[in-house]
Formats: C-alpha cells, structure tokens, sequence
C-alpha cells in the first residue's frame, strides 16, 4: 500500500438486493462469488432506505436521509444538506485523488461532493438513452479498465463506480430488465425469491434481471482482474454494495426486508480474512465510518453510523441491537419509518396508502400487474410487527395481538426515540416535496 494506505474502489449498482449467488440465490455470479471468497461477506447488511437517492446518499454520507436532507430522488429535487460531507470529500481532505465512473445519483454536480474527476458526462437529468450510453456496466467497466491500465491516477486513490444495472427501461409500454441488449434464461429455470409473489410475469421479470445480474457479475470480474493485474491488489480495498432490493413487488419501495436487503462484500489482503462471512446487523451508514477508520481518514463528526471495522479486524466490537429504515418521497408521498433487531420488524406508516406500494417502474411492470389490484384494494394498517423468525418474509402483521404487545411497544419506545434523536421533521407533521411548500392529500 502506499504509505500503508490502501486505494478504496466502491463499486455499487442499481436494484439488486442480495440476488447474487454468494447470498445463497439461485443465481450464477461466478466473478462476484469469487471476490466473495477472497474477502469478506456481511450476511445481514440492510440499508436505510429502499430506493435510490436517499439509500445512496446514506451510503455516501453516514447519515440517515432525514438528517442528510435526501428523502426524496435526486433528479426530483432532493439535495444533501449544505453541511454533510460526502466520503468522496471526506477522502480528498486525506489527500486521495477522487473519481466517479458511471451512475452516482446523489448530486447533479459530482464536485460538489468530492469528485476531483469526473470519468462521465451523464447527469441527473439526462434522456433515458444518454444514461444507458454511460452508465451500462459494460461501459463503465471499459472505462475503469482504460483509466487503471494507463497509470491515469495517483495513490491513493478513490474511485466510486456505479452501474445502471439492475434498474427496469421503459420497454413497449412497460417497465423491464431486458431491452435486448441481455441474455437471460429461461423464465422456467429461475427461482423465486420468497417475498416475491410467483407468477408467470413475476418469472419473466426475473429471468430478465438475471441477465442484466450476469452483466453485473462480469463487471465486476473485470474491474478486480484490471486491479490485479497491474499490481493493485494488495494496495486497494474493493466493495461491492447495491442500493436497495430489487425492483419487484414486495422490495423496491416497502421496508419489508425484501426492500432494505443489501449485499456488501469487501476484499482486502491482509486485513481481510478470505471466506469470512458475518451475521452482525450492519447498516449502510456505517460503510463511511469503516472506511475512514480503515484509512485514518479525518474524524467525518455527527454522523449516525459508526464503523464495523473492529469486526473484521478481531477487536472488540460492540454489535448493532437494530437498524432504523424510512422512506418519505418516491414517486409519491409514502412516509414510513422502521426499526429492525434480529428477529423482530416494527413498521410505522403515517398516510393512507395501499396495502402493499409498487414505485411506478414497478407498478408498470408484468411482476406489478400480477399482484397491483390486490395490493391497492385496501389501505395498509399504521403499525405492522413482524416475526422474522417465524414469518421471514413478513406476511403475518402480529400488531394488536395481545401476544406480542409486550415486543411492539418496546420497537415503537425504539423507533420514537430513534426519531426524536435524529431529529425527524415527520414528527413535526407532513414533508413536503423538495420543489413545494406545502402538499396537498390525494
């Protein structure tokens, strides 16, 4: 390493969720279970929010979207707070040369987060054809290899790399995985996973994200053979995360377990132990704090995560109890809060909203069509608890047993006081969306 410093390569995608081979999926990710096998796997990593802006933003900046000021997408107005750092700033005030390539959906202007270099001219507000142009994995992966290949850097060196892969395209009407530019399998050999409803649809659907899942995996294979291969392996911690859940009926958009499972997956020679696998609660906001630790980056202050580090390294660590999840602004209003321990999940949903809410790429969507009418024919209850230990795929509400009563007023006791602490403005009454004052119920 250079000065004992490793180089950080993020490399993050779109809507996958845990749908790769190494979390025990029935899906081939060969290049993936390989990084896996030379590094660690956290088996229990969740995220704080189970779409896109305010996910990444988390990840970004160790803060909760409610205290970043990131609730909402990016491209619909939603902005980090002027006084959160993000980990590319946080790395170039520790002297790293940052660079973006691909997707980062946090900031329409990468600079204004840290990213000295800028390997893309895509922007938050681009045609649906200008971010398919840049930000494949494909591409991005030729970019990386171009960039590490001709010395095009100095270390230390940051670069967050970011694959459009595995979001839905607007495709004939509908929103899909495959606009014919993929390879998937038959819909017949896939398996579902548990949380999402088996359908015929829902089968076409996931035969086509396991297409764009193997554009992923071979990505990623490239980037860590480009690394190797010109003597960075030894100096460069690598990770690979994913944003949120898939993009499929009961995941993207609910903070069911479906929506805010993530995969997390870091290889480093030397600290990392090869085919560690960790059970541990973590969140995504602490990879900022893990990193900075790592790094002896600068002490990145107030921020709600805090480093597993020591886990990794055989120190005393103190696990997680829990992990707090929200969601306020998708494409509609949609306020949420949750608390998750190891076997129990306690949901609080403040408006009338269907039982079960589909993003609109969801919606319009075979999986969404199959499942839309019954999930919009009642309005969800305010509380939901669940038993992930019976009920892992949360489809049995325990809120009002008497049973349980003990189990939802000390999550509820959690998840007020976690809010009060962070300072919620939901507690204040309803957010409005970033580009209004006020909003108005429909």
């Amino acid at each position: 390493m250079t000065d004992g410093t490793p180089n950080v390569v993020l490399i993050h995608s779109h809507d996958l969720g845990r749908q790769i081979g190494c979390y025990d999926r029935n899906v081939e990710t060969p290049r993936l279970n390989s990084l896996a096998a030379e590094g660690a796997v956290f088996e229990n990593h969740f995220v704080t929010a189970p779409q896109c802006s305010p996910s990444r933003g988390s990840l970004h900046t160790g803060c909760y979207p409610h205290v970043n000021g990131l609730m909402g997408l990016a491209h619909h107005e939603w902005s980090l707070n002027d006084d959160v750092d993000a980990m590319a700033q946080l790395l170039a005030d520790a002297d790293y040369e940052t660079h973006l390539f691909g997707l980062q959906h946090v900031t329409d202007d990468p600079s204004d987060v840290g990213f000295q270099h800028d390997h893309t001219t895509w922007r938050i507000k681009p045609s649906s054809a200008a971010l398919l142009k840049e930000t494949r994995a494909r591409t991005v992966a030729d970019t990386v290899e171009t960039f590490v290949e001709t010395d095009a850097y100095d270390e230390p060196f940051f670069a967050s790399v970011g694959f459009f892969e595995a979001h839905r395209i607007g495709v004939d009407g509908l929103f899909r995985f495959d606009d014919g530019t993929y390879d998937p399998p038959d819909p017949e050999d896939v398996t579902c996973p548990p949380f999402v409803p088996d359908g015929p649809g829902a089968r076409e659907d996931l035969a086509e994200l396991e297409g764009m899942v193997a554009a992923i995996d071979d990505a990623v294979g490239r980037i860590v053979d480009v690394l190797d291969d010109n003597g960075l392996r030894d100096d460069t911690l690598v990770l690979f995360t994913t944003e949120h859940g898939i993009a499929f009926p009961r995941a993207k958009g609910c903070c069911f377990d479906g929506g805010i499972e993530a995969a997390l997956v870091a290889r480093l020679p030397g600290v990392i132990d090869p085919g560690s696998r960790y059970d541990e609660l973590v969140s995504n906001v602490d990879v900022l704090p893990t990193v900075l630790e790592l790094v002896d980056g600068a002490d990145p202050g107030d921020i709600d995560g805090r480093s597993f580090l020591p886990l990794v390294t055989g120190d005393e660590h103190l696990p997680r109890g829990q992990v707090f999840a929200e969601q306020t602004w998708h494409d509609r209003y949609n306020p949420m809060r949750a608390v998750r321990t190891e076997r129990y999940k306690y949901i609080r949903n403040f408006w009338h909203l269907p039982t079960v809410t589909l993003t609109n790429d969801v919606f319009v969507s075979k999986a969404g069509r199959e499942v839309r009418e019954e999930y919009y024919s009642a309005n969800r209850t305010y509380e939901e608890l669940y038993d992930l230990e019976s009920d892992p795929n949360e489809y049995v509400n325990l809120a009002g047993d008497e049973a349980y009563e003990h189990v939802r007023e000390e999550l509820e006791d959690r998840l007020v006081a976690w809010m009060r602490q962070t300072d919620d403005p939901l507690l204040n009454g309803p957010i409005p969306p970033a580009d209004m004052e006020t909003i108005e119920p429909w």
